[in-house]
C-alpha cells in the first residue's frame, strides 16, 4: 500500500498574504471554493495570519463574515488557520479570557484546525490557546518556528515536540518560515520527531531560498505526513511551493497525495487572469517570485529582505545593505537567537538597520526591542547577551513569569468600550484586535457617514 503524504493548500492565505499583501478579497474566493473543496486536500488554509488586519484595513470586508461564508462553499475539507499565540492575530498579548472568546468563535465560524505558535517557541504562550482548542473540539496544532542557530539543534526540536505532545496538541507542524530548511536537515530532524511523539508532522515552507521543492521531497522519505503547497500561479518565490508540481513529483515516487489533478489544473486556470490582474496593478510586484539564496546564507526570510531594503531606501542608505544583512546574525546572537518570524523578524532587522546607520551598535534602540529584553514577550531561546542586556535597559527588572499572568481580564472592558456598535462577540473581538481601526469598521458599518462632517454630508447629497 503507497504511503500517504497529504498537501495543504494555502492559495486563500498565507499565499496571497506572501505575494501581494493578504488584499485577495472574498469575492475573489467564493468561486472556486466548490473546486478546492473537493480537490483531495488535507486540509485549505483559508484565515489567521494578516488576513484578519488586511481585511479590516484595506479590503473593507467583516473577517468573520469571510470565515462563514468560505465555511458554506468548502464545508467537507477541514479548513485551518493560523493564530500567534498569546498575540492572538494582534501584535500584543491578550488577556486568557479574550484567547477564550477567539478561539471559541473561530471554531464556531467554521475553523477546524487551528496553527498556533509562538515566535520565541515559548510554549507558555500557547499553552491557553492550545487548552481553549481542545476545550471547544478543534484540531490544536502546535507550529514550531524552525531557525538554524548554535542552539536550535535536532535536540532543541525534540524537546519542543515533547513538551508539544504533553500540552494535548494534535499535531506538530515545522514552520521554516524563512525557507532555509535543508533537505537533510528535514531528513535528520522530522526522522527524529517520528521517533519521539506519535502525532502527525506537517512541514511549512516557502520557496525563497530555492530548495523548498527538494526538501519537502526529502521530508515525504523521512515519513512527514503533511506539506504546505500553494496552487501555481500563486506559488513561488515568497509563497509556497506549486500544489501541482510537488503533487506530481510524490506520485511519481510512489507516494499518494490523494489529490486530483484534473480538478488542480481547473484550479490553476480559474487563478491566472486572478494573477495577471494583480501583477498589471503594481500589488503582485515581481521581485517577490524571485529565488534569493541570501535567505540561505543569511537566514533571513524574503519578506524581511525586502522590508529591510525599504527601510534603507527611505533612510537614503541603500549602499548598507549587504552591511545590514551582516548585521542581522550578530543582533541576533546579542538577543539569544529569536526566529525571525513576526513580529521579531521586523524587530530585529529594525535593529540591525539602527545600529548600522548611527555607526554604534545599540546606541538607538527601539520599545519593541527593550519590551523583548525586559522578557515582555516571553524566554528568549538563548540568554541575552549581558552586556548588550545593559546598554538596551540597564538594571531594569526583567520579567521571569508567563507574559499574560500580569493582564487583567478584558473581555468586559472591551464589551463596554464599544458599547451598542458591538452586534455579537465578534464585533467585540474586532475591537479587540485593532481598537482604532475596528471602531472605525464597526461604526461605519451602522452609519457609512458616521465621521465625516456634516456639511460634506449635505454637499454629497446636493450633487445628487
Amino acid at each position: 500500500m503507497k504511503k500517504h503524504v497529504g498537501l495543504m493548500e494555502t492559495v486563500c492565505r498565507d499565499a496571497h498574504q506572501s505575494l501581494i499583501a493578504t488584499r485577495m478579497t472574498t469575492e475573489e474566493m467564493l468561486p472556486i471554493l466548490g473546486e478546492l473543496d473537493s480537490a483531495g486536500y488535507a486540509a485549505l488554509e483559508v484565515w489567521g495570519g494578516a488576513t484578519f488586519d488586511a481585511c479590516l484595513r484595506f479590503l473593507g470586508e467583516d473577517p468573520w463574515e469571510r470565515l462563514r461564508k468560505i465555511k458554506e462553499a468548502a464545508p467537507n475539507t477541514p479548513l485551518q488557520m493560523l493564530l500567534r499565540g498569546q498575540n492572538l492575530l494582534g501584535y500584543k498579548h491578550y488577556a486568557d479570557d479574550v484567547v477564550d472568546a477567539f478561539v471559541k468563535n473561530s471554531i464556531k465560524n467554521g475553523i477546524d484546525v487551528i496553527r498556533v505558535f509562538d515566535a520565541l517557541n515559548d510554549t507558555r504562550n500557547v499553552a491557553t490557546s492550545l487548552e481553549c482548542i481542545k476545550k471547544y473540539d478543534g484540531h490544536a496544532q502546535i507550529a514550531v518556528s524552525y531557525t538554524t542557530s548554535d542552539i536550535h539543534t535536532v535536540e532543541y526540536y525534540v524537546e519542543l515536540a515533547k513538551r508539544s505532545a504533553k500540552l494535548g496538541a494534535d499535531s506538530l507542524c515545522l514552520k521554516d518560515m524563512a525557507g532555509v530548511m535543508t533537505p537533510d536537515s528535514a531528513y535528520s530532524l522530522i526522522s527524529a520527531l517520528k521517533d519521539a511523539v506519535e502525532m502527525p508532522i506537517q512541514l511549512h515552507s516557502h520557496a525563497t531560498g530555492g530548495i523548498a521543492e527538494m526538501t519537502y521531497l526529502r521530508a515525504a522519505q523521512a515519513g512527514v505526513d503533511i506539506v504546505d503547497t500553494a496552487i501555481s500561479p500563486m506559488a513561488g518565490g515568497t509563497s509556497q511551493p506549486a500544489t501541482e508540481s510537488v503533487a506530481i513529483a510524490l506520485e511519481g515516487m510512489g507516494y499518494d497525495t490523494g489529490l486530483d489533478l484534473k480538478k488542480l489544473e481547473k484550479i490553476a486556470d480559474y487563478f491566472k487572469p486572478i494573477k495577471a490582474s494583480y501583477v498589471e496593478s503594481g500589488l503582485l510586484n515581481p521581485k517577490v517570485l524571485d529565488i534569493d539564496p541570501k535567505a540561505l546564507i543569511y537566514q533571513v526570510p524574503g519578506g524581511m529582505l525586502s522590508n529591510l531594503l525599504s527601510q534603507l531606501k527611505e533612510a537614503g542608505a541603500e549602499d548598507k545593505y549587504e552591511d545590514v544583512l551582516k548585521e542581522v546574525p550578530r543582533v541576533r546572537a546579542d538577543l539569544g537567537y529569536p526566529p525571525l518570524v513576526t513580529p521579531l523578524s521586523q524587530m530585529v532587522g529594525t535593529q540591525a538597520v539602527m545600529n548600522i546607520i548611527s555607526g554604534e551598535r545599540y546606541k538607538l534602540v527601539p520599545n519593541e526591542i527593550k519590551e523583548y529584553v525586559r522578557g515582555q514577550y516571553g524566554q528568549s531561546p538563548g540568554p541575552v547577551d549581558e552586556e548588550v542586556r545593559k546598554k538596551i535597559i540597564g538594571d531594569e527588572e526583567v520579567v521571569t513569569v508567563r507574559p499574560a499572568d500580569l493582564i487583567e481580564p478584558e473581555m468586559e472592558h472591551l464589551k463596554e468600550d464599544l458599547g451598542d456598535i458591538a452586534k455579537s462577540e465578534e464585533d467585540v473581538l474586532i475591537y479587540g484586535m485593532f481598537p482604532e481601526m475596528g471602531k472605525e469598521f464597526l461604526a461605519r458599518r451602522e452609519d457609512p457617514y458616521y465621521d465625516v462632517p456634516l456639511q460634506t454630508v449635505k454637499a454629497s447629497i446636493n450633487v445628487k
